[in-house]
């Protein structure tokens, strides 16, 4: 029963998405396209939000931390050298022989027996049905693609952002002249040609990361490790993730990336099951040292203090943008009763709702300002009047008078309106407006400037 909770839940969260504009299937008018997907309007605010409020708080508010947008398509032997070029990028596939449909080698089904124990000897397709009628092999994940006038030029869409920084880290050194341990962070696409794209956004084609490549001296790495530890779970909490849903997982050996010696994952209870959200890797100094091998360029750095060149050691936070909107969509969805959450005249009917419980810092729609009944002039203009000037400090607001209030109040529910503002007839008197708590529906009256205020302290700090 609860995994038919928990389908059903992914069901509302992925026809609200549409419904509302968040996330549309890629090329959907012609059939869709597999692991590709659309960021309408609300999906696109929410997620520069999520990214505004990331480069705020691990960018712009350091000292230590130097930005770079890289190339997504780079120089062949970027890949050979990191090593995704060979077996430490790729996937094992598993193909029925009968029907010909492929799975991820991590996600195929086996047979139970009695005592509810799997059985690794029998191996049953998910589509067909067919048992034990497979093979497998090992599929690179990479797009590759030719560039140059003639195409003879091999290159590959990235697969991920690290290499981008990785590379660029002696233009760093040389124009900025940095002080260890200091950072590089990156917000951009990578690709993958994924055997099994699924479950909405979490495992796309093609997705977006926001990255860091923390360079440090080698003897202070794991001080600097459970430091970042820390700040990710300060980050889960400022985008309003709950505890009780995020899970440390320190990955064993076996499962590490190639270049990794220790690994945390930051594993979130999805509607589809306990997933990996975010993760935090000690990568030691093999990008470096590998490019360093392969281009030719020393990459190190000349520690002024023991007078030496040395080869940093990193340690990568990394989070995934459309994972985060995932997360953050899951963890806000919300449905309660009405009961007395609105006023008793604006003629609501006491029923279920859904709403969208996001922090303010991230919300799509900052407040919303309605007229209390869109057919007086004289409160629609009023109502205007107070949109403009919010609009002045708070850019994501809207302006609704579609329907009646009550109606007005769901829709904004839906989308994760954090408060919205009547203009009523006492407004047109004294300048006061109604202002209305989304998640528990009370309202206040306060001056127009001090509802403009409250909103612009909330939008910013969450």
């Amino acid at each position: 029963m609860k995994d038919e909770k928990q389908e059903l839940l992914m069901e509302k969260i992925v026809s609200l998405a549409k419904r509302r504009g968040f996330v549309f299937q890629g090329s959907e008018i012609y059939g869709g396209l597999a692991g590709t997907w659309d960021y309408g309007p609300r999906g696109v605010a929410l997620k520069n939000n999520i990214k505004n409020l990331w480069w705020r708080m691990f960018v712009e508010s350091r000292d230590d931390m130097y930005a770079v947008d890289a190339a997504i398509l780079m120089n062949e032997k970027v890949w050979k050298a990191s090593g995704h070029t060979g077996a430490g990028f790729t996937d094992p596939v598993v193909i029925c022989n009968k029907c010909k449909n492929r799975f991820r080698g991590d996600n195929v089904k086996f047979k139970k027996d009695d005592d509810g124990k799997i059985s690794e000897r029998v191996w049953i397709c998910e589509k067909c049905g067919t048992e034990n009628d497979f093979e497998t092999k090992q599929f690179n994940l990479m797009f590759e693609t030719k560039v140059g006038a003639e195409g003879t030029i091999k290159s590959y869409l990235r697969p991920e952002t690290a290499q981008g920084i990785f590379v660029n880290f002696k233009n760093i050194v040389d124009s900025m002249n940095p002080k260890l341990p200091f950072g590089i962070a990156q917000i951009g696409k990578a690709f993958r040609n994924e055997i099994a794209p699924r479950d909405f956004v979490f495992r796309t084609r093609e997705f977006e990361q926001m990255e860091i490549e923390y360079f440090v001296k080698e003897d202070t790495w794991e001080d600097h490790f459970n430091e970042w530890l820390g700040r990710m779970y300060s980050w889960m909490e400022a985008i309003g993730l709950q505890k009780k849903d995020i899970h440390e997982l320190d990955v064993p050996e076996s499962d590490r990336a190639h270049y990794s010696k220790k690994t945390v994952d930051f594993e979130f209870d999805f509607p589809f099951g306990r997933k990996e959200l975010y993760g935090l890797a000690y990568r030691t100094d093999f990008d470096l040292k590998n490019h360093t091998e392969h281009s030719g360029e020393s990459l190190t750095y000349f520690d002024n203090e023991a007078k030496e060149h040395l080869t940093p050691h990193v340690i990568e936070p990394t989070f995934g943008v459309d994972r985060t909107v995932l997360a953050v969509l899951t963890s806000a969805y919300t449905e309660d009763e009405l009961g007395g959450s609105v006023s008793a005249d604006s003629g609501e009917p006491k029923e279920k709702r859904v709403y969208l419980a996001f922090k303010p810092s991230i919300a799509p729609v900052k407040a919303a300002v309605f007229p209390l009944l869109k057919n007086k002039p004289e409160l629609v203009a009023k109502a205007r009047e107070v949109y403009t000037e919010l609009k002045k400090h708070v850019p994501q607001v809207m302006f609704d008078d579609n329907g009646n209030v009550g109606k007005r109040y769901r829709r904004q529910d839906e989308i994760g309106t954090p408060v919205t503002i009547v203009a009523d007839f006492q407004t047109l008197d004294d300048d006061t407006v109604t202002m209305r708590d989304r998640d528990t529906g009370e309202q206040e009256r306060l001056s127009i400037n001090e509802a403009i205020s409250k909103i612009k302290d909330a939008s910013m700090l969450g």
